[in-house]
């Protein structure tokens, strides 16, 4: 096990250099063209409620982009301008400010230790940005994102129109979105690094979730244990983890997490890390009393073959849908052979008999968001796989406790495993195997507790 102190030596080590920041803003800028303006502002603070915010996490474009902590900041990309083309509004140093709130990364380390070619105090935006937004003739921005920031894009445009008559003023607005989230979906060798980081911490707080997991617990001293871990290792939680015991493992979204851990039932655990805004997604459903029933091990076993076909399928040049009709196959051949489902695996599928207990697609996108950015077609056909991509693997079978087209042995049993698989130029890697999901694995792990 990595000592808390070494951990945080090499989690530094694996931050994207200034220089790729730099090499991602010149790309973009690139394929947006010369006579365009690309604006990009960090999230809002949040308010938890009264006067608590929520934990501060930046905009994942402007991370990508800047790797730029701080609220109250917009960058702004302006190619070929002469006096620097990436330049940020970001708070001004304050003592006062300070005092309260912690020191401020300021204008001049802006440029000295985030890249940028020029930085100005936010509050001076209004006065500086609209002259530089002259004469484009394109704005690239998330319209519709931010309603403040909406508000005040406006504000600059209308002052453009009264000072020039309009003659200068940008004729077009484009959502930025349909340039960056393509280059985002491809990761840098950095980026893997990093995602590999935030996997192996999850992977660690899932092993221990699995250790915490006895009968009379709850959920969420499972939850509690996961949160540890990461903490612990300098990652937070990518998500709300689910913790679900039982038939609360058939709510796909259960975030409740507040049941008893009953011996017989399973449980299932959906928790990543979040390193520098990277995240991680591991699921793992396994037995609170440390064995599988038979029912149980069936369902696991199908959920399992379905996953490892998934993986199999994960491959540079294949469709990014060939996953998760390989799972669909596998899981609708298990059902009928178990007898959930009547007929053939052809009919299950034809017939989409199969999403009763299968009602999920089996992977999405993984980076700096959990559900990341990039299309999934493109020119209306799935889109084909690249080295680079990153996506998360997870077929289930979730049996709802009210069905009563089954025999009750099966009912309120959910199963889902779930891995990360970034394509390679050979084939794929699996970032997240440092958890077990063999069956007799999983058990021989549960009876060391």
């Amino acid at each position: 096990m990595l000592e808390p102190a070494r951990f945080q030596q090499r989690h530094r080590a694996l931050n994207i250099s200034s220089e790729e920041y730099t090499r991602r803003r010149r790309q973009l800028m690139r394929m947006a063209g010369d006579d365009a303006v690309l604006l990009i502002a960090a999230a809002p603070e949040r308010v938890r409620n009264a006067d608590a915010n929520w934990p501060y996490r930046q905009d994942s474009d402007l991370h990508y982009l800047s790797g730029f902590p701080e609220p109250d900041a917009v960058l702004a990309l302006m190619p070929g301008r002469k006096h620097g083309e990436a330049v940020l509004f970001c708070r001004e140093r304050d003592a006062e400010h300070e005092r309260w709130h912690g020191e401020s990364i300021g204008t001049d380390r802006a440029v000295s230790e985030h890249g940028m070619d020029d930085a100005f105090p936010i509050d001076d935006i209004d006065d500086i940005l609209p002259g530089m937004i002259e004469g484009r003739a394109r704005v690239y921005c998330h319209f519709g994102r931010e309603p403040e920031f909406d508000a005040q894009l406006l504000g600059w445009m209308r002052r453009l129109r009264q000072l020039r008559g309009g003659g200068v003023v940008p004729k077009e607005f484009v959502a930025l979105g349909h340039l960056l989230h393509d280059l985002r979906l491809y990761k840098s060798r950095g980026e893997l690094k990093l995602m590999q980081s935030s996997a192996s911490i999850a992977a660690e707080a899932h092993r221990a979730a699995m250790q915490a997991a006895i009968a009379g617990r709850h959920e969420y001293e499972v939850e509690a244990e996961l949160l540890r871990v990461m903490r612990s290792r300098g990652a937070v939680p990518a998500f709300p983890p689910i913790v679900a015991g039982g038939a609360n493992a058939c709510v796909m979204h259960y975030t409740a997490n507040r049941a008893t851990l009953r011996d017989g039932d399973l449980l299932l655990v959906d928790a990543g890390a979040e390193v520098d805004c990277y995240a991680s997604d591991i699921t793992r459903t396994f037995p609170v009393s440390g064995r599988y029933s038979r029912e149980q091990r069936a369902l696991y076993e199908v959920v399992l073959a379905a996953q490892l076909a998934a993986i199999d399928e994960v491959l540079p040049g294949r469709a990014f849908n060939a996953a998760h009709e390989a799972a669909v196959r596998v899981i609708a051949e298990g059902l009928c052979a178990l007898g959930l489902i009547k007929g053939s695996a052809d009919h299950a599928i034809a017939e989409g008999s199969y999403k009763r207990f299968f009602p999920a697609k089996t992977g999405h996108w993984l980076g700096l968001d959990v559900h990341d950015v990039g299309d999934y077609r493109v020119d209306g056909e799935p889109r084909v796989l690249e080295p680079g991509m990153v996506v998360t693997v997870e077929p289930g079978i979730y049996v709802p406790p009210g069905d009563f087209t089954v025999a009750e042995r099966w009912r309120g049993i959910g199963i889902r495993i779930e891995d990360d698989v970034a394509v390679t130029k050979d084939g794929n890697d699996v970032l997240t195997d440092g958890v077990p999901k063999d069956a007799d694995e999983i058990e021989a792990l549960l009876a060391s507790r």
